[in-house]
């Protein structure tokens, strides 16, 4: 029987016919609630909702509060930390509104998104925070009713005693008088109903609709709008002309403070055409200005006689060197690299006379506010963060660069202000991945055995260049790890994975040359080093070996490895950020060009809180990786950056990318990090099918400047 279905112009947008007959209907969000349903608004939640802890509100609507503390870039900790609340309170998650939290050092323990930390870092304190609401909970059910807490139980945001419930919001008021409990009990992994299950992104609606969550969004009625013209590296500002930018309609000012020249207007358009009109004229800080040129001859002449920084040493290297039947070398070299998030730097600042308002993108608000306070003479106190979604960060934005310079602005200008890099500002004046190049040496015995190691690695400003405790140290006899670092004016940073994010394609794809070598199967050579540093370790071992173990065993069921025919297969695993990832790489032979048609990826990151959250990280982080290893490059001329947009900096097309295929291992283990580690290893598995396919090794990135890369094809299927 059909059921006539009454509209009206409020419940659909749009109703039209499509050009292939086909019908268009677009709704409208907020008229979708049945009207008998009372909706009941944000504010309405929000100004009765009553705090139970840092994480959470619970309001008499029976709608529950839940704040995000760190801030969120796209690794869906603004979905995932709410979760696991929600799991411990019992709650309907239909019922929770999740709220980011300003920065609160007092509250909070750890307001930083980098390193992979978050969540192993607030995985418990999460937990107890929705366990300790849900006690109170129940012991004011129980209060009522007059009955033991042990005969209640809770669920879905209900206190239930036999046939009778009482929901959270008829609670919450006598619930929130309850002493807090010193002691909770948490729930059993068995017994999980939201962590492990597929959540959408508590954002997606806002993000769908245009809502404003970026920093970029961010207007205030009064403001004005900053650019700035920044020093090319090892330069400083020697003089200004700038008559012609200021005759541009819409600017109001141009200021000089600390090398840099700023553009001031009302919106950023007039501000971008200004900054092509200045006139400015620099002079180097000190000494000769830096080329790439230059520095290749940096990393030749330092990996040949530099005094290194030896990182770890065990056993006798040189004997075992001196004693070996085959020595294998290599040398692998990575570029300069920009972080290039879609969303660039922005902020914004208002220095008052009583403090200092600061609301933008920042993975690191509580460096933000010390700089803010710095600058003017305030005690941090006296400064106020707000964090809105960031639009990538990829480690820029744990910097405060941007920040400082908005805030220098408003004090300079007494007024509030809304600073804002454009692409070239940000792939010209960025801070960049560290440029590296390594070299290393591997000594087999008669029976092709690993019998020495060495690595010896030269960083651009990178701080210790190699991650000496990482595999395969402790599965070897004779080591030797040794680092060595120049110092440069052209400012660095940590990138995605840092030093991991090219040391592992570097070290897996070396391992291959060993295995090789030594004439054995790729993965059997990293499971017999895995066999040796459990059965004989040799020094401290930094990693789980049995956990390392599982990956590759489960990548190399899961692959085939070596059962398919004509399908050349490259393997890599990685242990960074407390994680463990194994990829294989499927390539093979077209028209007589490799091609890469997928890579399988195994995850040990311990629980899963999201799954679908945790495949968009795996999965991201994998295409990133690809991507800049094979085609992302930052040169330099006489301290300018030779790319200063995408037409120059090549980033990876969405049909260059190949099928991906991604499991998690699950072992109950606490969560570990994943906003990083599957980014590592993706390089070297890539690297290593496409020698297996071709017969041609890169150890340079970016892939395709190579020669031995020219005609590779990706995934597409043209």
């Amino acid at each position: 029987m059909e059921k006539a279905l009454k509209t009206n112009r409020r419940d659909f947008l749009k109703i039209a016919a499509t050009a292939g007959g086909g019908l268009l209907i677009g709704f409208n969000w907020s008229s979708c609630d049945s009207p008998k349903m009372k909706v009941v608004s944000e504010k309405e939640i929000m100004d009765s909702a009553l705090n139970f802890n840092s994480y959470l509100s619970i309001s008499p609507t029976d709608h529950v509060v839940i704040y995000s503390p760190n801030p969120e870039l796209g690794q869906n900790i603004k979905t995932s930390f709410p979760m696991i609340v929600a799991e411990e309170l019992d709650v309907d998650w239909s019922k929770v509104r999740v709220k980011q939290a300003f920065l609160d050092t007092e509250k909070y323990d750890r307001q930083v998104t980098g390193g992979s930390g978050a969540m192993p870092h607030s995985w418990e304190r999460l937990r107890k925070a929705g366990a300790t609401a849900r006690q109170m909970l129940v012991q004011a059910a129980a209060n009522r009713l007059g009955v033991s807490v042990s005969d209640l139980r809770t669920e879905n945001g209900q206190v239930i005693h036999g046939s009778k419930k009482l929901t959270y919001g008829e609670l919450a008021n006598e619930a929130a008088l309850v002493p807090v409990p010193e002691e909770v009990s948490l729930k059993n992994i068995k017994d999980f109903k939201i962590i492990g299950t597929p959540i959408k992104n508590v954002d997606n609606r806002a993000m769908f609709t245009g809502k404003p969550l970026y920093g970029l969004d961010f207007y205030r009625e009064g403001m004005v709008q900053a650019m700035i013209q920044r020093p090319p590296f090892g330069m400083k500002l020697k003089s200004v002309d700038a008559e012609a930018a200021k005759a541009v309609k819409g600017v109001k000012d141009v200021v000089t403070f600390k090398n840099n020249v700023a553009v001031i207007g009302e919106t950023t358009w007039p501000l971008m055409k200004a900054k092509k009109l200045l006139k400015i004229q620099y002079e180097p800080i000190d000494g000769k200005l830096e080329s790439t040129e230059f520095h290749n001859q940096v990393f030749d002449e330092m990996l040949a006689s530099g005094k290194a920084d030896v990182k770890r040493k065990d056993g006798d290297v040189n004997a075992a060197f001196r004693s070996a039947a085959r020595v294998i070398k290599s040398e692998y070299q990575c570029p300069f690299l920009s972080h290039s998030p879609m969303e660039p730097m922005n902020f914004f600042a208002h220095v008052k006379p009583d403090g200092v308002e600061l609301i933008g993108p920042t993975q690191t608000p509580d460096r933000a506010r010390k700089a803010a306070a710095e600058i003017c003479g305030v005690s941090p106190d006296k400064v106020t963060v707000e964090m809105t979604r960031l639009g990538g960060g990829f480690g820029r934005r744990l910097r405060a660069d941007f920040v400082e310079e908005a805030v220098e602005l408003s004090k300079m200008l007494q007024a509030p202000v809304k600073l804002t890099w454009s692409r070239e500002d940000d792939l010209t004046g960025g801070a960049y991945r560290p440029a590296v190049k390594y070299r290393f040496e591997a000594a087999l015995d008669n029976e092709n055995n690993l019998i020495g190691y060495k690595l010896r690695g030269v960083g651009i400003n990178a701080g210790n260049c190699t991650r000496e405790n990482n595999f395969p140290s402790g599965s070897v006899d004779n080591l030797l790890i040794e680092s060595l670092e120049y110092k440069s004016p052209i400012t660095t940073n940590a990138w995605r994975a840092p030093i991991t994010n090219f040391l592992a394609f570097a070290e897996q794809s070396f391992l291959d040359e060993v295995a090789e070598a030594a004439g054995k199967d790729p993965v059997a050579l990293r499971l017999e080093l895995l066999d040796r540093a459990k059965k004989n370790p040799v020094g401290e071992i930094h990693y789980d070996i049995d956990r390392m173990r599982t990956v590759v065993e489960t990548a190399a069921e899961k692959s085939g490895w070596g059962t398919k025919p004509g399908v050349s297969q490259g393997f890599s695993v990685y242990f960074s950020h407390r994680s463990y990832v194994a990829q294989v790489a499927e390539a093979r032979m077209v028209d007589g060009k490799p091609k890469l048609d997928k890579i399988y990826a195994v995850t040990d990151c311990g629980i899963v809180v999201n799954p679908t959250g945790a495949d968009q990280q795996v999965r991201g982080g994998m295409v990133d990786g690809m991507g800049h290893a094979m085609f992302t490059n930052m040169t330099f001329t006489d301290g300018i950056a030779d790319q200063k947009n995408f037409d120059t900096y090549r980033l990876i097309k969405m049909n260059e990318i190949p099928e991906i295929e991604t499991h998690f291992i699950d072992n109950g283990i606490d969560p570990t990090g994943l906003g990083e580690p599957a980014l590592p290893p993706t390089g070297g598995a890539i690297a290593n099918a496409i020698y297996k396919a071709s017969g041609k090794r890169v150890r340079n990135q970016p892939f395709m400047e190579q020669e031995e890369m020219k005609n590779v094809r990706l995934g597409d299927p043209a």
